[in-house]
């Protein structure tokens, strides 16, 4: 959430920055902003005109009955202005109230270094690394190149519908391996902390990283007893949610930054409105698995952090020898809570081109507003943390970049040479 006096000092300024995100979608009602604003500074000022008024009448009225003097007049004008000051009290709880709410759909600001684009088309390469493979037979995409390692989709859609899948022997392991390979990276050598979150979360957790109320849609509700209005739960749509929020109320010791956590765990989606995008195969499912890496940081240092997590991401991806690319995205492709944000894109023989498989974002301070982490400054006053959040990567994704950049023209698939300690030393994997 943005910090209100942002908009207070120059809203012009903070307008102007929301604009450079996606168009036409309207983030703010200005006008009703400054309606409500209006207000609020009216009933603040007729409060303290009230409250002057009220000590100077009790003032009065001691002095009258100091002396035996009638004070029935000025007893009655205070008790007046303590309905007043109520009715008032009350009105401004309510435009504070209904702030809030609107700051709540409000994106972040981009920052300073963003490319200024209203999509995709203006997200900015950074640098390659790897060439992709060349082959001298058909090619073929991991669909075909799964089934009969045991990559079953009719399976996942009987079980749940369509963007489900079910997997087995060997991809399945393929699949385990990878995820294992991806935490031990980043427990032993980038310094985060493993864990095991709960993957069904409350509202307010969801608030706090910003997934609601924007993006309630998108989400898998949680009916408990069948009661539609009592869904205040919902499946993690990723553990970043979970992860952010274990420091939320928390005034932190800045002695304890970086915290540094990632978790291995399914992550559910509904994407609403998506129908017919990646339909075919592992890209866009309705569940799907991701290593999620998470750091909470000084204010100070959440830019260096944001470039060392993308390498943190980028290590992954070349320990198991897939070429990629960082794109820098621009302000009009970005997500909701990301003040900057680097994607990495895996190459998809198949598809002859390059796939998301990565996406590391700084969110500043608007998450943490949201959820009221802060820590202990210099100055021993309570500042808010950074958050920032990266994929380590999105284990399906993976796997269909392995199973399409080591294909053999029999089918097979060689295993990279890092994964062959989690697969039992098997280098090959065949129907």
């Amino acid at each position: 959430m943005l910090d209100i006096t942002l908009l207070r000092k120059d809203l012009d300024a903070v307008v102007a920055r929301l604009n450079a995100r996606k168009s036409p979608q309207a983030f703010l009602d200005v006008a009703r902003y400054q309606a409500l604003e209006a207000e609020r500074k009216d009933v603040q000022t007729r409060t303290e005109e009230l409250q002057a008024r009220r000590n100077s009448l009790s003032k009065l009225i001691g002095m009258k009955k100091g002396k035996k003097e009638d004070a029935s007049a000025e007893m009655a004008e205070v008790t007046g202005i303590g309905d007043a000051l109520k009715a008032g009290a009350e009105r401004l709880e309510a435009i504070q109230a209904e702030l809030s709410v609107m700051l709540m759909s409000v994106p972040n600001l981009p920052h300073d270094s963003v490319p200024l684009g209203s999509d995709e088309t203006g997200n900015v390469e950074v640098r390659r690394w790897g060439t992709p493979p060349s082959f001298d037979f058909a090619l073929k995409d991991h669909v075909d190149l799964g089934a009969p390692l045991g990559l079953d989709f009719e399976t996942g859609a009987l079980l749940s519908g369509s963007r489900f899948t079910f997997m087995r022997g060997p991809v399945a392991r393929l699949h385990r391996a990878l995820a294992q390979f991806m935490l031990d990276v980043h427990t032993t050598e980038h310094g985060y902390t493993e864990c095991y979150s709960p993957y069904i979360v409350n509202r307010e957790i969801l608030e706090g990283t910003g997934q609601l109320p924007k993006f309630k849609e998108d989400m898998f509700w949680v009916l408990r007893g069948g009661d539609e209005a009592a869904a205040e739960q919902y499946l993690i749509s990723t553990s970043e949610i979970s992860l952010t929020n274990t420091v939320r109320e928390r005034v932190l010791d800045a002695a304890a930054l970086p915290i540094k956590l990632t978790a291995h765990s399914p992550c559910f989606r509904s994407e609403a409105g998506s129908a017919g995008r990646d339909t075919r195969g592992l890209i866009r499912q309705h569940q799907f698995d991701k290593v999620e890496m998470v750091q909470i940081v000084h204010p100070e240092h959440s830019q260096q952090a944001l470039e060392d997590m993308t390498q943190h991401a980028e290590a992954i991806l070349q320990k198991l020898g897939l070429p990629y690319r960082v794109m820098a995205l621009c302000s009009g492709d970005m997500g909701f809570g990301a003040t900057k944000t680097y994607d990495l894109e895996v190459w998809v023989p198949a598809q002859n081109t390059y796939r998301e498989i990565s996406s590391c974002s700084s969110m500043g301070d608007f998450q943490a507003r949201r959820m009221q982490a802060r820590f202990k400054n210099a100055a021993g006053k309570n500042e808010l943390v950074h958050t920032l959040n990266g994929s380590g990567l999105a284990v399906g994704r993976t796997l269909v970049a392995v199973l399409e950049n080591y294909q053999n023209a029999d089918g097979s698939i060689t295993v990279p040479e890092a994964l062959r300690p989690y697969m039992g030393g098997v280098e090959r994997l065949q129907a």
